[in-house]
């Protein structure tokens, strides 16, 4: 039996312009009104997958790591660390975590994976017990960025998760921390070596999408990010999952999306795809 349930995390708020790219203004704002600043609202959600007795954690959003300086700049919202805080919901602690899978680095994936900020102390690493996956391709980008990106990495997560002795570095579709009920997409649009889980679920494959479509606007193939490193490479890589999706009745799962936490991929007669039926959020158990 595996239960899937969806968490939120710390969330944040960040450039229109920057989230949606090439996009006119007139018409990413109706998808997502900005405030006073032109910034958009946006999740840092997390899913919790529970299997075979073991706790199973897909992000780890933005977190509580930042100075407060850098906190008003990147928009963070919320006291504390919030994923936290939604894990102590549903009874568990961040030690109770067997596996943490990173679709990469970037800090809003990444950062709640360190402690809350504290004046004077350098955050260290939570979940003490698991497993920190991350595609292999990924982990050389985050250790060696490029200069357009840089800032988005945390160098000192990167030095923590070498040296846990718990960084398992994904190659291909499978890993065995996972298991055969796991299947590891990659993608390289957005960031080289982003890495999308799918799983089985009754109502067809889930599909984790992190920045690949933050979400649900995303889902039009044309509309991309300014922090995408490949605008066109990130749009044919939509439209190969996103069909296979479609035609197998799959769902995406959206770490960003302020308001759907999943929903499903269509296609009409033109080749458009679209997100149907959104739920804001995700609590389900398949046997």
């Amino acid at each position: 039996m595996r239960t899937l349930i969806s968490l939120e995390g710390n969330r944040q708020r960040l450039d229109g312009g920057a989230m949606f790219g090439n996009a006119p203004r007139a018409l990413w704002t109706r998808w997502l009104p900005p405030d006073g600043e032109g910034r958009v609202p946006l999740a840092c959600r997390s899913l919790l997958v529970r299997e075979e007795g073991r706790n199973i954690l897909l992000e780890a959003g933005i977190g509580a790591f930042f100075e407060p300086a850098m906190r008003e700049r990147y928009g963070v919202e919320g006291e504390g660390h919030q994923l936290l805080a939604s894990l102590a919901a549903v009874g568990l602690t961040h030690q109770d975590i067997d596996a943490v899978v990173l679709s990469h680095l970037h800090f809003d994936h990444a950062g709640g994976l360190l402690e809350p900020w504290q004046e004077g102390r350098t955050a260290g690493l939570l979940f003490p017990r698991a497993t920190y996956l991350v595609g292999a391709a990924q982990w050389e980008r985050a250790n060696h960025p490029h200069l357009r990106d840089r800032a988005s990495y945390i160098p000192h997560l990167n030095q923590l998760l070498r040296a846990s002795g718990r960084l398992e570095l994904v190659e291909g579709e499978r890993s065995p921390t996972l298991g055969d009920g796991w299947r590891l997409h990659r993608s390289d649009g957005h960031t080289v070596g982003m890495m999308h889980a799918e799983l089985e679920t009754g109502a067809g494959p889930l599909f984790f999408a992190g920045d690949l479509a933050p979400g649900t606007a995303w889902v039009h193939l044309p509309i991309t990010m300014g922090y995408d490193r490949a605008g066109e490479l990130l749009v044919d890589e939509k439209r190969r999952y996103f069909s296979s999706l479609a035609a197998r009745g799959g769902r995406l799962f959206f770490t960003h999306d302020p308001q759907a936490a999943v929903a499903r991929v269509v296609v009409d007669g033109r080749g458009r795809f679209s997100a149907a039926a959104p739920a804001s959020s995700l609590d389900e158990v398949i046997p």
